[in-house]
């Protein structure tokens, strides 16, 4: 019986107390809890400052505070993700690169003439239709087939045109006949090499097999480079379908190349070099390839203790429409790289002496959130089609090959295959050459996505190359030294060496100093704790507890009072519906359930003396009063009207 009247005396309470702290029924009197007890300063001045134009004061510093402390903050966390770059050197023995070196001329010509017969005649043809050669005219090392070929075929499926002042009429270099074209427009250079009349500007159309009406023409403002590109187009398409067994015995052997070799002062010979092949150059061979398990080492630098060769170039059997250089080209590189020699390689030049000097720097580069460079490329979506460590040069290379396959239907002949491809080839894919340079431009472009996805490596090794030429044989020594360079070559050489199909080359280390480039944090996670910690005490007067405080009242006190306002609106409104679907007027003890909720008394105790001596005094009571004193009674006579008997007595005497 004692319970009920306690409960609802607690009900009362909870419904009438005034609520401060965070159980604050408001987000207004939150902050102004929060103001007059926290230990940040400018706050509480705001509430407790009297004055309009004082708290405007302390609102604009407090303000400022709050901005000075974001902007500073902000810088840290900027520098927090930001490197330091150091350098290192050290001196000490150098692990010997692996040195990659191919004939510019990929396959003997003499070897290769059954295959490229009826393209060389045709692109002898147009070299006559337009330029006028002839036989008498022109200087040749061999002897030439006649021109009046009778084929067409490659001029069928790449006819060169003669363009007119870049306007759309266009003459056909093979029939001689003018027309009109449609299509896209693409002027593939600016070379210096023109031919004959400036205005004139050679190339070549791309047709979509399946789609006679979409074209390109792709023009040179060189009819050198026109005929090159061209002839290449059907080179590759040929050569796609000799088999590699095949083309390996066609290009150069380490014996055909090598002449001479020293290493360290110590005579080499084809065993230390390991052969390769490469799409574009053929058979090449790297020295120091590290295959046999054994990388080589040198404890000094300069020219006498690197690696010496004498390299022979035979000229007289290159492709004149192939290459129009001569020489060798080089590739210094780790043993677990790709020599990608097309892209970076080094020209040796032939009648010449060429020195290479080496500085050796190994880099380190933080990954993310640093930047964004890959470890092992484990983490690129692309397939590494070289089997050889991660670079971004293999990435872009096997991205855009897979887009080839994928959109093409074949793989471009210069890179390796996917599992599953074939070559380009004409027999099988005649619609392959307008999509490879169709896809190519996009590449250029940056559309088809390889250079977004592409990352570069965090560690790598660079070697930095000084290269420096001098002529060689000297006029002095060219007779006797290629008399026995002649001798050594032995009975595989039928004929007097020239100096023009020889070249010297000598790579070596400048000196032995290793220069070591890492990047290191520039702060630690200590270092910028305290700095935030600064940052906060000097404009806040602010600690970690405050930070706590901040975070418990602005976020979780008030997303409760809001989450418990939108509860208490919900809670009305049901129990509305609810009345009103039964037709009951409001009872007494349905408003109590829908007033406030005190959060103060929220246990079951029965209220205090002193609880209840907080409670606030009803609005429209007046305020108690204690009574002036009666001073009337205070008068005997009054106070007792009747004396009594005795005391009548006792007054007479």
């Amino acid at each position: 019986a004692a319970t009920a009247p306690g409960k609802k005396i607690t009900a009362r309470l909870k419904r009438t107390l005034p609520v401060r702290g965070p159980q604050a029924p408001t987000l207004s009197e939150l902050m102004r809890w929060y103001c007059l007890n926290t230990n940040t300063h400018g706050c509480r001045r705001i509430v407790v400052s009297r004055g309009r134009l004082r708290r405007l004061l302390w609102i604009l510093l407090t303000l400022s505070a709050v901005g000075l402390i974001l902007w500073q903050c902000a810088e840290l966390l900027m520098n927090y993700y930001s490197a330091s770059v150091s350098v290192t050197v050290q001196f000490q023995k150098l692990p010997f690169p692996a040195v990659t070196i191919c004939n510019i001329n990929p396959y003997k010509y003499s070897a290769m003439k059954e295959y490229l017969s009826e393209l060389d005649k045709e692109t002898k043809k147009a070299l006559e239709t337009f330029y006028g050669f002839s036989e008498g005219k022109s200087k040749v090392r061999r002897s030439l087939d006649e021109w009046n070929s009778t084929g067409s075929e490659f001029f069928q499926q790449i006819p060169l045109l003669k363009v007119e002042d870049f306007s759309r009429t266009v003459t056909d270099l093979y029939s001689g006949q003018k027309r009109k074209i449609e299509g896209s427009v693409f002027h593939k250079d600016s070379s210096i090499v023109n031919s004959g009349d400036s205005n004139d500007i050679i190339g070549f159309q791309l047709c979509d097999a399946n789609n006679s009406s979409e074209c390109a023409l792709y023009t040179f403002s060189s009819g050198v480079n026109a005929i090159q590109e061209w002839y290449k187009l059907h080179y590759m398409n040929i050569m796609a379908q000799i088999p590699l067994e095949t083309k390996e015995k066609l290009s150069y052997s380490a014996d055909d190349l090598l002449l001479t070799c020293f290493f360290d002062g110590l005579s080499c010979d084809k065993r230390h070099f390991t052969r390769f092949h490469h799409p574009l150059h053929g058979n090449c061979y790297t020295f120091n390839s590290g295959e046999s398990g054994t990388i080589l080492s040198t404890s000094t630098g300069g020219s006498e203790y690197g690696l010496q060769v004498v390299l022979y170039i035979d000229e007289a059997d290159y492709n004149p429409f192939l290459v129009t250089s001569t020489g060798a080209k080089i590739i210094v590189h780790d043993q677990n790289e790709y020599p990608f020699i097309e892209d970076i390689g080094t020209e040796i030049e032939t009648a010449a002496a060429t020195s290479i000097g080496m500085h050796f720097t190994r880099s380190r580069k933080l990954s993310k959130p640093y930047s964004d460079c890959t470890e092992t490329g484990a983490d690129i979506p692309v397939e590494n089609l070289y089997n050889k460590s991660y670079s971004l040069q293999i990435c872009l290379h096997s991205c855009f090959q897979k887009a080839m396959v994928d959109s093409c239907g074949c793989a471009q002949y210069a890179q390796p295959l996917p599992a599953g491809a074939e070559y380009c080839n004409y027999k099988k894919n005649p619609n392959w050459m307008y999509c490879y340079y169709r896809l190519h431009e996009k590449f250029v472009k940056e559309q088809l996505g390889c250079q977004q996805i592409c990352k570069d490596a965090c560690s790598f090794k660079e070697w930095a190359l000084t290269t420096s030429i001098a002529q060689w044989p000297s006029t002095v020594s060219e007779d006797w030294m290629l008399r026995v360079l002649s001798w050594d070559k032995g009975q595989k050489l039928n004929k007097k060496l020239n100096k023009t199909d020889l070249a010297n080359l000598m790579v070596f280390y400048k000196d032995l100093n290793e220069r070591f480039i890492s990047e290191n944090p520039a702060n630690t996670l200590v270092i910028l704790l305290s700095n935030f910690g600064g940052q906060l005490g000097l404009w806040m007067s602010c600690s970690v507890v405050c930070v706590i405080e901040i975070v418990e009242v602005f976020f979780i006190d008030s997303l409760s009072i809001v989450m418990r306002r939108q509860w208490q609106k919900a809670k009305k409104w049901w129990n509305n519906r609810k009345r009103g679907s039964s037709g009951k007027a409001p009872q007494a003890s349905d408003v109590e359930r829908q007033s406030h909720d005190n959060p103060v008394c929220i246990d079951e105790d029965l209220p205090t003396f002193t609880t209840a001596l907080r409670l606030p005094l009803p609005q429209d009571s007046p305020l108690p009063r204690t009574p002036p004193p009666n001073y009337s009674t205070l008068r005997l006579e009054t106070a007792f009207t009747e004396q009594l008997p005795d005391t009548l007595e006792l007054g007479q005497h």
